[in-house]
């Protein structure tokens, strides 16, 4: 799922509210940590969703020097898949409510999200451009 920046608080309050719901938290990287790492790649937001005490990551939210101004969160299907699919479902619920324009991403046969350049926005969400699907085809080894 993609989405702009400007409301990155929105959603990292959103996000922790419905993590907290499913007894999950929510770590996110500090301005001065954003800074350090911009120094290397350009990023505004950084943040997971972590179930326990950093136990397994149940999402993240980023930006990247690619796709600065628009973040991408990662979902995974986690442990406890029930409790995982239903803070998806709420925080998505969530971000269209802040974001109604937001787009869902595809996912690679590799698990991977094609880069920014390759994608193109349809009325369904981005999708690879036929002139890129080649090259994401296959599952990686």
């Amino acid at each position: 799922m993609a989405h702009g920046h400007s409301r990155n608080y929105t959603t990292l309050t959103d996000a922790t509210e419905v993590a907290e719901a499913e007894d999950f938290h929510v770590d996110a990287a500090t301005k001065g940590e954003l800074e350090v790492s911009s120094q290397v790649s350009l990023i505004t937001l950084n943040a997971s969703v972590w179930r326990g005490d950093d136990e397994e990551v149940i999402a993240s939210a980023m930006d990247h020097e690619d796709h600065v101004g628009r973040v991408w969160i990662f979902f995974r299907r986690g442990e406890d898949q029930d409790r995982s699919a239903r803070f998806r479902e709420t925080l998505v619920e969530h971000i269209k409510k802040v974001w109604p324009a937001s787009a869902s991403l595809p996912v690679m046969p590799s698990g991977t999200i094609p880069l920014a350049r390759d994608l193109v926005l349809t009325p369904s969400g981005y999708e690879v451009k036929a002139s890129e699907a080649s090259n994401y085809q296959q599952a990686e080894p």
